[in-house]
């Protein structure tokens, strides 16, 4: 299935990504929120601020605290007492958060955060790359990426459906690229009450803090029993893939829209050139496979929607007949000098009977812009990797050599 957008212009408004993000939450019925104001993600929490002020989210308490590493430990003795918890970062307040990160998915706590991604300082850049959230992909969240403000908005409710899930029970981060997302103004059909209560019921843990019935979360663990812990997150992790696909396709009999679970696809199917992206930059590249076909040139997108748990299975799905894969990635891993897609997506063909050409390109790093005619250059080598094999690996795809 491919992305379907049912949208009733009756039903749509012109708004902020901030506002689309915060009414998703308003709207999904949280009982905690806590979360420290950062550029670019304030925004979000402003709104929520003022719809506390405002009386329209009722059974919820909105914490001040005086950092994110607050913020974040504040909702985990919110979420181990049976809250359903929110918090929105970015940047050095995600990175700040590290430590609690690990504890709010070790204690196995079903946190939805937003992520208004955005670069890691130093040099200070507030603008939009993937370097902060990927930086925590090994912390046991769940992590998607959204390409537009329908996408995040509806993403909201999807994201506590799996994340609550009993066979999952792990926290989520619903990623939106900063500025260019969070802070552009477009026609959104704003979620309903009515339809997220009908998708998204009450949250009922199987397990929360009680003084009448006393339990014990985060526990000591010596080494006789710690590998035990992350063993499950893993399968819980393993678990999250199905949800995701079932969350999406479930939103889509009740709302009529519909975005991909783990992954989507537009033009694969006889593609001898796929390209793959996560986040805004796949509407770009959506317009940039339209124009190359209309040309005769056979290039199809693969959007990754989840990159954890990582859809492994279903890239390789989609990828296996291709001439030449290129991931292209926001990120990049100091030392390796490769993006963080590329490298999963290569490793995930390893010892499988796939042999198909994989190259990354990082771009688009501390908010540069990719126009077209980037991308247009990054399929016309990929050509010449089709008739004469890889001569790089993984390079950046819009170096300024001039500055070096």
């Amino acid at each position: 299935m491919t992305v379907i957008r049912t949208l009733d212009k009756d039903k749509m408004d012109v708004a902020e990504g901030s506002y689309a993000v915060a009414h998703a939450v308003k709207v999904c019925r949280p009982n905690v929120i806590s979360a420290y104001p950062i550029t670019p993600q304030t925004h979000i929490v402003e709104d929520l601020s003022q719809f506390m002020a405002d009386g329209e989210i009722s059974n919820c308490e909105y914490i001040n605290v005086e950092s994110e590493f607050s913020a974040l430990s504040a909702l985990v003795g919110s979420a181990a007492a049976g809250a359903r918890c929110y918090s929105a970062t970015t940047s050095q307040g995600l990175e700040l958060m590290h430590e609690v990160l690990f504890n709010v998915s070790g204690m196995r706590l079903p946190v939805v955060m937003t992520i208004a991604n955005r670069a890691v300082s130093a040099p200070i850049n507030i603008w939009n790359d993937h370097q902060d959230s990927i930086s925590q992909r090994d912390t046991g969240w769940i992590q998607m990426y959204a390409e537009d403000l329908q996408e995040i908005s509806d993403m909201t409710a999807q994201a506590y459906k799996v994340a609550e899930d009993k066979d999952v029970m792990m926290p989520a981060m619903t990623c939106m690229d900063g500025f260019i997302l969070s802070h552009v103004y477009e026609p959104v059909v704003l979620l309903e009450q009515d339809l997220v209560d009908e998708y998204l019921p009450a949250y009922e843990p199987e397990y929360s803090l009680d003084p009448k019935n006393p339990l014990t979360f985060g526990a000591f663990a010596d080494p006789t029993a710690y590998t035990e812990f992350r063993y499950l997150q893993q399968k819980a992790m393993d678990n999250a893939l199905p949800k995701i696909e079932e969350a999406a396709n479930e939103f889509y009999e009740i709302f009529g829209r519909y975005y991909g679970g783990l992954i989507d696809e537009y033009e694969t199917d006889d593609a001898d050139i796929i390209l793959m992206a996560m986040g805004s930059l796949v509407g770009t590249i959506r317009d940039v496979v339209d124009k190359l076909r209309a040309k005769g040139v056979k290039v199809g997108l693969l959007k990754v929607r989840t990159f954890r748990p990582f859809p492994a299975e279903a890239i390789k799905n989609v990828i296996k007949d291709a001439k030449v894969v290129v991931a292209l990635d926001k990120n990049i891993s100091l030392g390796l000098n490769e993006g963080s897609l590329f490298t999963e997506t290569k490793a995930s063909l390893y010892n499988t009977k796939v042999d198909v050409p994989i190259v990354g390109r990082m771009i688009g790093h501390g908010g540069r812009d990719i126009p077209v005619k980037t991308i247009e250059d990054i399929v016309e080598e990929a050509k010449g990797i089709i008739s004469s094999g890889i001569n790089t690996e993984s390079k950046y795809a819009d170096l300024k050599e001039e500055l070096l």
